[in-house]
């Protein structure tokens, strides 16, 4: 059977000699040329420059020059950043694709430590609708189940980490958009604080919402990841200035003193939530304590009001970005996204406004939350991975069984882990969610609930039938 590779031990064998750059690459870039078109993962590959990438990693290692835990390890990058060695579409026939050709400060960023760029992921057009099989794009699959949508926005960074087509892969987050496809795809994925990691370079949804963050197997991966593309940069105008901690010597197993606040979401799970949904929660909760970490119940404040605060100002400004286009184009739009611009063109100045003046409100309420936690532990979803036959076009059709808006309209860092599976084999994760750019307390309190489970490890059937 095909490795379940994690970046961390990836990175130790390269290290040791008992693995090359090439000899990963090779193998990651065969099962992508095996179930790709099955699974809808890429919108372009690039094997030729992975390849060179990988032999000049290897030659450094050989020569003593190690850039760090990312060198030589095969990264996808979700087709909304712009990288050098093809174009941009945002799965959009209406975007240039020569937008910005070059990469993002995030992708130079992973070069510059010695990440090796396979290719571009799908997503959902710009970022915001569903998929469209009319349009001549990939539609994208789960390797959980064919038949199932791997989660959006970043699906197919999800599903290529989940079917080992790459070991780790960057996202977006706007309304759930990373953590969705790693509860999905039952993978960990990382949404950091609003303006710890610069946009520039990235196809906008939501101005003042969206995020870039890691996709990997592990928070452990997660953190390799966030220390390489964490950090100001000037040229993003929503980046802030702090200090960047080293996220990996902050891990720990032991949450001693830790006080996790915990919302199961209750008042919030509609009657097509799955029934596992809770028991996974409760679990978790006993893991996090039996690592000593003080379990108490807490209420997420605002909740319904944020998700409505939320809609409107992404609406808001997703209609600011596309108005010119959407009035001469509109039917070379995605259907979901045809129908989200004619409702938000009804979104009026006044609504925009009185939604920001709310979000001021949610962040003070969230932020009293955590004088009294450090943690907050919530359900990702309360369904595993929907299928294509019932998805339809439509966000709002599905988004009650998501729960991730909370975070991004607060821009608080909170990570998804794989915690369990429905009763018919699907994913489940959950959610821990911590104070502004206190990354290291998410990242270390999932990396310790993974110490003692193995969901994270969990191979989808994709990579158990490789051979």
């Amino acid at each position: 059977m095909t490795t379940v590779w994690t970046i961390a031990e990836a990175g130790r064998r390269l290290r040791s000699g008992q693995l090359t750059s090439v000899a990963l690459t090779e193998e990651v870039l065969a099962l992508a040329d095996r179930f790709d078109g099955e699974l809808g993962t890429f919108l372009s590959r690039f094997p030729d420059t992975a390849l060179t990438a990988a032999r000049a990693a290897d030659a450094e290692l050989a020569a003593g020059m190690d850039r760090g835990p990312l060198h030589g390890i095969p990264l996808g990058i979700k087709d909304i950043i712009t990288t050098d060695e093809g174009p941009t579409t945002a799965q959009s026939l209406v975007h240039d694709p020569e937008w910005n050709r070059q990469d993002a400060v995030v992708v130079r960023r992973l070069r510059e430590s010695g990440g090796v760029i396979v290719g571009k992921t799908t997503t959902m057009e710009f970022a915001a609708a569903a998929p469209d099989s009319s349009k001549p794009f990939p539609v994208p699959r789960n390797p959980w189940n064919l038949q199932t949508w791997p989660g959006g926005s970043s699906s197919g960074t999800g599903s290529g980490v989940a079917a080992g087509l790459f070991l780790g892969g960057l996202g977006t987050d706007t309304g759930g958009s990373i953590r969705i496809p790693a509860a999905f795809c039952g993978i960990t994925g990382l949404m950091p604080t609003f303006g710890l990691v610069p946009k520039s370079g990235c196809v906008p949804l939501g101005y003042s919402l969206d995020h870039i963050g890691p996709m990997a197997r592990s928070a452990e991966d997660c953190a390799l990841m966030l220390q390489s593309v964490a950090g100001f940069d000037a040229s993003c105008a929503g980046s802030v200035d702090v200090t960047v901690p080293d996220y990996a010597a902050g891990l720990t197993t032991d949450l001693s003193g830790v006080r996790i606040g915990v919302d199961r979401l209750e008042r919030a799970m509609t009657p097509d939530a799955d029934p596992a949904t809770a028991a996974v929660l409760e679990a978790v909760a006993e893991v996090l304590s039996s690592l000593g970490a003080e379990i108490v119940e807490v209420e997420l404040p605002f909740y319904g009001e944020a998700m409505a605060a939320l809609l409107a100002i992404c609406g808001a400004e997703m209609f600011a970005y596309h108005a010119p286009d959407a009035r001469a184009r509109l039917g070379d739009y995605f259907a979901g996204n045809q129908r989200s611009l004619a409702s938000a063109a009804f979104c009026s100045g006044p609504d925009y406004v009185q939604a920001q003046r709310f979000r001021r409100v949610a962040h003070k309420a969230a932020d009293a939350l955590f004088d009294d936690v450090d943690l907050v532990l919530t359900p990702t979803t309360a369904t595993g991975a929907i299928a294509h036959d019932v998805l339809g076009p439509f966000l709002g059709d599905w988004f009650h069984l998501i729960h991730t808006a909370y975070w991004d309209l607060t821009g608080n860092p909170v990570i998804s882990m794989p915690a369990g599976f429905t009763g018919g084999g699907l994913p489940l994760g959950v959610q821990l969610a911590g104070r502004p750019f206190e990354e290291t307390a998410v990242l270390a309190a999932a990396h310790a609930y993974q110490s003692k489970t193995d969901w994270h490890l969990a191979a989808a059937p994709t990579l158990t039938a490789a051979a």
